[in-house]
């Protein structure tokens, strides 16, 4: 009989210092990885997105809990235990942690943990194996490594919001925020990343090391194509609002009853539009053959698309698009994609025991391994839940 895989980081302990996204973020994907995460909060605060509500979990009975919904997206899986690091107790308590553990993850600002002496050149000769990753604004270095950094700023400084928005001269123009964090997801991501990295190059040397994950680094990071746009060409790009830099036709487009996307990938597929809109004259115009061409008379061509795109319904362009093999789709709102059938086969809503609400929502971690797949072991840890827990297992002692 084949003996059962284990999940793919069974046996790393985490102790998180962290809070609010991008910290959280980078260890609940470790801990939906298999590792065990210790979440150090402060004692009768906690998380600050433990406040971020309402919307809250609701109970039984369908009144609100203390947990906000904010909190519960991004500390699945992990154990809670209070300590308060101001106190030489505290900070003594989690050097004491970090002796079992790993990973130690952490998104004060610079220099914060220095003073508990809980800092990366604190702590590495008494725990040389240990992966110390912190996550601020700026990163250890630079001219505004000491300032505080959050995602909605960085998106600015960063750049996205200069390229996000609508076009200037048309309605609604103006600099645009995601809907969602992105910087500090973003930014989750690559700690993961890196931290898993860490881990496999510490099977080869037995060595910890410290890791500057930056909000501002991993922002730029992301920009990819618009970076090299610039990069290559000296242009600074403009916002394009729902159209693509680099592609022609690559928007949004209004029919006679919504909105919907055509995404045109290669000079097949834009032949293949132009005939199931009925416009095959298009396909065969020299401006548009090609997508260069099609760049270059871009303001030309889509005024004539959207005068055809809008004598039709949106679901019916869609079926004759997805015939002919061009992609394309809907515009949903978030009701409509947890009710989307690809959405419900996937299974990306799920949900967990809860020891206050008796159960609680989860979005599924879209990481699918055929063989150790990602376990949905805890909802998101009350505050201070585990404290007694953790301090008697790894310890042997009870709360302070």
């Amino acid at each position: 009989m084949t003996q059962a895989r284990q999940a793919p980081l069974t046996g790393i302990r985490v102790l998180d210092l962290s809070r609010v996204l991008a910290g959280p973020w980078c260890t609940q994907n470790l801990a939906d990885l298999g590792a065990d995460v210790i979440k150090v909060e402060r004692p009768k605060l906690g998380d600050d997105t433990r406040a971020w509500g309402p919307p809250y979990l609701k109970d039984a009975d369908g009144h609100d809990t203390s947990e906000a919904a904010y909190y519960l997206s991004t500390n699945r899986n992990k154990r809670s235990i209070e300590i308060d690091l101001a106190s030489s107790e505290g900070a003594d308590l989690v050097r004491e942690l970090a002796k079992h553990c790993d990973i130690l993850v952490e998104n004060f600002k610079v220099g914060g943990l220095k003073q508990y002496g809980l800092d990366y050149e604190s702590m590495k000769a008494e725990f040389p194996h240990l992966i110390y990753c912190s996550i601020t604004g700026f990163g250890q270095t630079g001219p505004f490594a000491e300032r505080p950094g959050y995602d909605f700023m960085i998106q600015g400084m960063g750049g996205l919001m200069s390229i996000t928005g609508e076009r200037d001269g048309l309605p609604g123009a103006g600099p645009q925020k995601a809907g969602v964090a992105v910087t500090d997801i973003i930014t989750g991501m690559y700690a993961s990343l890196a931290i898993v990295a860490a881990i496999r190059e510490r099977d080869r040397s037995g060595l910890g090391q410290h890791l500057d994950i930056a909000l501002l680094d991993c922002h730029v990071a992301m920009l990819a194509n618009q970076n090299l746009n610039y990069m290559t060409s000296g242009v600074t790009p403009q916002r394009a609002g729902n159209a693509h830099q680099n592609v022609v036709p690559y928007q949004v487009f209004k029919t006679s009853d919504g909105f919907m996307i055509v995404a045109v990938g290669n000079d097949s597929q834009f032949r293949s539009y132009c005939q199931a809109i009925e416009r095959a004259d298009l396909a065969s115009d020299p401006k548009y053959l090609t997508n260069r061409q099609r760049i270059i008379n871009r303001d030309e061509l889509i005024p004539l698309l959207e005068v055809t795109m809008a004598s039709g319904k949106r679901d019916e362009w869609i079926a004759k698009l997805e015939a002919g093999g061009v992609p394309c789709g809907p515009i949903q709102s978030i009701d409509q994609v947890f009710d989307h059938p690809q959405v419900v086969a996937r299974q990306i809503w799920k949900s967990m025991p809860h020891p206050i609400a008796g159960s609680t929502p989860t979005t599924a971690s879209p990481m699918i391994f055929s063989d150790t797949p990602v376990e949905y072991r805890r909802a998101p840890p009350t505050l201070g839940q585990h404290t007694d827990e953790i301090l008697q297992e790894l310890l042997g002692k009870r709360a302070i």
